[in-house]
């Protein structure tokens, strides 16, 4: 497989897994499963007076998280972008690593600054290990493939993690 094959198959990877992880909170936002049809939407009932109230969050919970979906979705159209782009200019595998690599240290940076504005200590935890990982990927002596293998699996866990 050409260098530029793996990079687009990679960003592939990486966009279908953030429409199906990114934003799964049933905001209007929120991504289409890959492939298929928007499912209809549906009524949330308000929960019972009786209920018990959920505990407190931090102030800016939501908005980090919601900052740090923003910076990977974005991130991941530019690498796709950047794959596509490839393929016309006919990159060397040394120039599309570098390419990923800068990308993702770019990345890392984004949403350490965002680590940094978390109030809420987990968040501040979670999203800082975000950051390490996006940097063991800039690092990676195979960044394409660091993509399909670990690259994945960040919004999923932030979609479950990173919320108020």
């Amino acid at each position: 497989m050409s260098a530029s094959t793996a990079l687009r198959a990679a960003a592939l990877v990486t966009l279908t897994a953030l429409a199906g992880a990114c934003q799964a909170d049933g905001s209007p936002d929120a991504a289409a499963p890959a492939g298929g049809p928007t499912a209809a939407p549906t009524t949330v009932e308000p929960a019972p007076a009786t209920a018990t109230p959920s505990p407190p969050t931090a102030a800016n919970t939501v908005e980090v998280c919601a900052e740090v979906d923003k910076l990977i979705i974005a991130k991941s159209k530019e690498i796709a972008a950047d794959a596509a782009a490839a393929t016309r200019r006919q990159l060397t595998p040394e120039q599309i690593n570098a390419q990923v690599k800068a990308d993702l240290a770019d990345l890392a940076d984004d949403v350490r600054t965002q680590a940094a504005r978390a109030a809420d200590p987990e968040i501040k935890t979670l999203v800082g290990r975000t950051a390490q990982q996006l940097d063991a990927g800039a690092r990676s002596a195979t960044p394409v493939k660091w993509l399909n293998s670990t690259f994945v699996t960040i919004p999923p866990r932030l979609t479950r993690d990173c919320r108020a």
